[in-house]
């Protein structure tokens, strides 16, 4: 009779999950879709411009998410605001490095760029023109926390293409390095709402570590293991 009972009861909690996740979705993809509007044709449908497209919702998405983050105002809009400056530059900076010797011209990359962060504007207009690793290292001097990233990398300015991925990877590593202290930093201010985000974010790149243990594992690559970023 218990069974009986119980198996009903259970596929009614199922379908109560699956439509309360279908109007998330339906919610969510309604949001969205202002971003979708103001960057995408038919026409822009090919390997470059998907990346173009992609680009520009994240900026749209970034800057509107610094406004909200701004007008709740308190110590939530100073923890966000320092952790969203950080990304717009990271992206600019990342843009910039991945872009260059392709076919994506000055101007389509200055584009990309988002309109916040503390590289915004002098940097970011430095980066729309660098041709090089050590042109965009001399972009980022203006904030000193950043001049670390470039230490040893790029110092000739003529790095090869190949060698120019291998530096572009050692500084991915050091911005994830920064933004987890970032993240880390919102949990030791009390009262706001960016402590969520921050630990959003660490778990994101705790998945992170983890995968790149199991590669190692997989790959049989063990003494690289230790190579992931620390959490804590």
């Amino acid at each position: 009779m218990l069974k009986s009972c119980t198996i009903p009861f259970l596929w009614r909690r199922r379908w109560v999950r699956v439509v309360s996740v279908g109007r998330l979705i339906s919610q969510w993809s309604t949001r969205t879709a202002e971003y979708f509007r103001a960057c995408l044709k038919v026409d822009d449908l090919d390997a470059l411009n998907i990346e173009i497209i992609r680009n520009t919702l994240y900026k749209a998405y970034l800057e509107d998410f610094q406004r909200f983050c701004q007008s709740l105002g308190g110590p939530t809009a100073d923890v966000m605001g320092r952790i969203l400056a950080f990304e717009a530059d990271r992206r600019a900076i990342n843009i910039t490095i991945n872009s260059i010797g392709t076919e994506l011209t000055k101007e389509q990359r200055a584009r990309l760029f988002p309109t916040i962060g503390r590289l915004f504007p002098g940097g970011n207009n430095a980066l729309a023109k660098a041709e090089d690793i050590e042109q965009v290292r001399i972009a980022c001097e203006s904030v000193t926390e950043y001049r670390a990233f470039f230490e040893g990398v790029g110092a000739n300015g003529s790095l090869s293409r190949g060698d120019e991925e291998g530096a572009a990877a050692q500084i991915e590593d050091r911005f994830f390095v920064e933004e987890v202290s970032l993240n880390k930093m919102a949990f030791l201010q009390q009262f706001q709402y960016g402590v969520f985000y921050g630990y959003v974010k660490l778990k994101e790149q705790e998945i992170r570590n983890i995968t790149w243990i199991s590669e190692c594992i997989a790959q049989e690559a063990r003494n690289r293991i230790q190579d992931f970023i620390p959490l804590f």
